[in-house]
């Protein structure tokens, strides 16, 4: 009997292109990561052609998730 080991989860590479399908970005506070949710949405919806009702966005407060639905307002606003 052999015991498959599961794949290794990929680097992200924030330079690099969009990953597809699920992504998990995990890090400290202040470290930027609304900025590169905002980024990557607005990409994935102008240059992908992904319409943003099928990205889901979470996070763990009702207010992070009020400044993520702004601040991608505003960047298709720009």
């Amino acid at each position: 009997m052999t015991s498959e080991q599961p794949d290794p989860i990929p680097s992200f590479d924030a330079c690099g292109p969009l990953p597809r399908g699920t992504t998990l970005l995990e890090a400290s506070a202040g470290t930027g990561k609304t900025h590169e949710l905002v980024e990557r949405v607005t990409q994935l919806v102008l240059t992908e052609d992904v319409p943003l009702r099928n990205i889901a966005a979470i996070t763990f407060t009702d207010a992070a998730a009020a400044e993520l639905r702004d601040r991608v307002r505003e960047s298709f606003e720009k």
